[in-house]
């Protein structure tokens, strides 16, 4: 006999799982609000997404990063001028294709990702640290699970800092 209670349970734990993540995405989002501290003045939170990917992928041309931000080119220049002005990014020939121009991080650039990148890692840390073993391994499958439903690749960690925390 078929249970009719089933599919309501299952758009049930649909639902309870989606305000969960919604919650803990908010909490994320916080998260790394506060943790451009100092660079606030200098960087908005979009802007520290274009020195991540930056700081990650090396290198990279206009269009390859407006695609990895989804993103109008118009918008990546935009915010590139801005990085630039601040000291954060620069612009270099191609040394393969001198009509193309690519785009690189400074050092002050890299440093402001490193800054931001342990400010927010210690506090996600502070946060996990209060979670209970078991709820700690549970995180850990369900996270991994999530970000593979989603398509995000999972973070390298034979690099003993990465960029993205």
């Amino acid at each position: 006999m078929v249970e009719h209670g089933a599919p309501t349970r299952a758009m049930d734990d649909v639902d309870a799982v989606t305000r969960a993540v919604l919650t803990a995405s908010r909490l994320l989002v916080a998260v790394s609000a506060r943790s451009l501290g100092e660079a606030e003045e200098r960087v908005t939170l979009p802007q520290l997404r274009m020195l991540v990917v930056l700081s990650t992928r090396g290198a990279t041309k206009l269009v390859a990063l407006a695609e990895l931000l989804q993103v109008a080119p118009s918008t990546a220049m935009r915010m590139v001028d801005r990085l630039i002005t601040a000291g954060l990014a620069h612009r270099q020939a191609n040394p393969g294709n001198r009509r193309e121009t690519l785009l690189q991080l400074t050092d002050e650039g890299r440093r402001t990702v490193e800054e931001v990148t342990a400010r927010r890692r210690a506090e996600i840390s502070a946060i996990v640290e209060r979670l209970a073993p078991e709820q700690r391994a549970s995180l850990i499958e369900a996270l991994t699970a999530f970000n593979e439903a989603g398509g995000e690749p999972p973070v390298d960690t034979s690099e003993e800092t990465h960029p993205l925390g």
